[in-house]
This record gives C-alpha cells, structure tokens and sequence, in this order.
C-alpha cells in the first residue's frame, strides 16, 4: 500500500488524557496548524481490544477520525517489565484504574509487585498511528530502555515517568524538561518515524 502524506491543516490528538495531549501537541506542532483534542471535541473513547500497541493505537485514531472528518492521530503507549512478565505493558493505563486514573497506585504497585527482586530493566513502549476519514492508517512503534528507580522522582512528566530512568541517564523522565524528554522519549522516537514518512514542515 502506498504511503499517505498528511496536506491538510487540523489533525485530531485522539487522547483525553492531559498529559499526553499536551506532549502530543508539541511534537505536531511544527507539522499542523490546529491539533484538538477528543476529549475538547467531546469524542467518546472507544474500547480497546488489541493485541498490540500498534492495534490499539490504530483503534483510537480510526474512531476519533470518523467521528470528527478529520485525520486523527493516536498513540498507545505503556511501560514493559520483563522482570513482571512484560507487565503492565499493555494495561499501563488500567493498572491506573478509571477515568481519573491514579498512576501513583500504579506505580507503588509495580514496587510492590517487583519487591526484593533485583532487575529492575523497563522499557517503553508507543506505537503511534495517523488515520484519515477514508480509513487509510500509517502507524509506527518506538521504544525507550532504561532501569526502574524507587521512591518516584520529579513533577514534570506523566504516568510512570516518575520511576523511570533512560540509559544513559541520570535523572528520572519526571525531572527532565520537557523539551529534553521529547528529544529522547519512546513517543518521540516513534513521532520521528511517523514525520520522516507522512509529514511535511508547515509553510510560514
């Protein structure tokens, strides 16, 4: 199938989590002019039965697509530990609960869950995909390796950002600034792939 390139103007971030739709926005910034939200559009959020983050990112970005006319852009994203059996991998969200999700319930289950153990080896995951109305979908994955830490650290991130540091590095995503996580994140490397295949720089 050939590859699409995105012409238009608006893409819909297919998120209604804040955090994700505010690191999703910087990184389309430079590619679109309008990147609202489905939870600003009032879209609902669709189940998600995949079998793969790539799946379920592809889900989302079909559904916002079509509700909205607009292409859609979705990410499905978690945090993989092998010493957990790949866990919580693709319910990283779940493992948050509901629609206020605590990830800080999460993250003390995943202490708790690795308990004395000593690997503490992780690795995120997001699978990015851009859907237009038609039904046409171009989709890519990137990944980020690093090492687990205990107690959370920093403010500055989302989700299990707080307990994960990158190789190489020595601070958590959460202290990081944003700019310097979106240069070496697991969404960023995947949004890097997407961009080289189906994005063009806006035109001042």
């Amino acid at each position: 199938m050939t590859v699409r390139k995105f012409d238009g103007s608006t893409i819909v971030v297919a998120s209604h989590n804040h955090g994700k739709v505010r690191e999703i926005a910087a990184l389309l910034a430079p590619y679109a002019q309008s990147f609202p939200s489905a939870g600003e559009l009032g879209l609902a959020e669709p189940d998600e039965p995949g079998c793969t983050f790539v799946q379920n990112a592809a889900i989302k970005a079909r559904a916002a697509a079509t509700a909205s006319g607009h292409p859609a852009l979705a990410d499905d994203s978690g945090l993989v530990v092998p010493a957990l059996g790949g866990a919580p991998g693709l319910y990283s969200a779940r493992w948050a609960g509901g629609g206020n999700k605590d990830f800080a319930g999460a993250i003390a289950r995943v202490e708790r869950e690795l308990g004395d153990g000593t690997d503490r080896r992780a690795h995120f995951v997001a699978a990015i995909a851009l859907a237009w109305p038609d039904g046409h979908i171009e989709a890519v994955e990137g990944a980020v390796y690093g090492t687990l830490t205990f107690p959370p650290r920093g403010q500055k991130g989302f989700g299990y950002d707080p307990i994960f540091v990158g190789d190489g590095q020595t601070i958590t995503f959460a202290e990081m600034d944003p700019a310097e996580k979106h240069a070496i994140s697991h969404r960023a490397i995947a949004f890097r792939k997407l961009v080289a295949r189906c994005f063009r720089p806006v035109r001042s």
